[in-house]
């Protein structure tokens, strides 16, 4: 038996389903994660943590864009598994199919399709797991694929995407963002939506996280996400394919250092209040006597 057992070959595994160990470099752990000009010993008020997050959520949102070569991206979500809940429900919304049924193909993260399945069994939805060459025949609203495969499989998902999107189906690509670096980004593959998990991005496993979530969309679907009107009326310079999920809590100085401490409360009250209906805009001035000036 000891002989028979040491005919085993014990290898190095590099799937890791989703979760990897990671290394930063030094020059990035001290220039930026350890640099002492996003840490001080004088207490910043409001406006200048708002500005900093800010600024560094528009940073991280751009940098997913660029990887992924999608044209709208979010503040993240909850982990990569909720992202493809939500992708599912945006596909329902988004797509003009009737149908109530969601592909997912059998080679995504096991711990995707649980999550994926819970979500979609209290909505009424049907999930069909199934290799992802049959997609294109499949009736169905949507559909999940992974971008390299929990196997670590990579393929060229262009012709499944345009096939399918050929039968109003909605396709979800869920890519390896540290993977988009060197391969062809799911983007350029025509694919709606894209998510992804941030662990690639230096955080350590954690047990298995939960792990912040990348989620991005092309403009035809944005129509549906929560965008904040003050970032396009109040900031010129700012991108209009970065999504907030919930308001700014400072003003619109998401790219605008140059404002004056002082001008950016009048600023933030003004654009909060710009992002508003009119009938909501004049209950608050109502209630609170408020006189803006410019």
């Amino acid at each position: 038996m000891k002989k028979f057992a040491e005919l085993n070959q014990v290898k190095r595994t590099f799937i890791g389903q989703g979760y990897y160990n990671t290394f930063t470099p030094n020059v990035i752990l001290r220039n930026v994660l350890e640099n002492p000009g996003w840490y001080t010993a004088y207490t910043p008020y409001q406006p200048e943590i708002s500005q900093g997050r800010l600024e560094a959520l528009l940073n991280y949102q751009q940098m997913v864009m660029d990887l992924t070569g999608m044209e709208i991206a979010n503040a993240s979500l909850l982990d990569e598994a909720t992202a493809a809940a939500e992708a599912m429900t945006l596909c329902k919304r988004a797509g003009k199919s009737k149908s109530k049924t969601f592909f997912v193909a059998d080679d995504v993260h096991p711990q995707t399709i649980e999550v994926v399945k819970t979500r979609a069994e209290f909505i009424g939805f049907e999930v069909q797991v199934g290799p992802i060459d049959a997609l294109p025949e499949q009736d169905v609203f949507g559909a999940l694929v992974q971008y390299p495969t929990t196997t670590g499989e990579v393929r060229d998902l262009t012709d499944i995407i345009a096939a399918a999107q050929a039968n109003k189906t909605l396709v979800t690509v869920a890519t390896d963002l540290l993977a988009s670096t060197l391969l062809k980004p799911a983007g350029e593959m025509g694919a709606d939506v894209v998510i992804g998990s941030a662990q690639r991005f230096g955080v350590p496993v954690g047990y298995g996280g939960p792990h912040a979530a990348s989620w991005q969309r092309v403009t035809s679907t944005s129509v549906l996400c929560l965008v904040v009107l003050s970032v396009f009326l109040s900031i010129p310079t700012a991108t209009k394919h970065c999504v907030w999920r919930c308001r700014p809590v400072s003003s619109t100085s998401v790219v605008r250092k140059r404002l004056q401490t002082s001008v950016l409360h009048r600023h933030f009250l003004q654009t909060w209040l710009l992002s508003m209906r009119y009938s909501t805009v004049a209950k608050v001035l109502r209630l609170s006597h408020v006189v803006l000036t410019t």
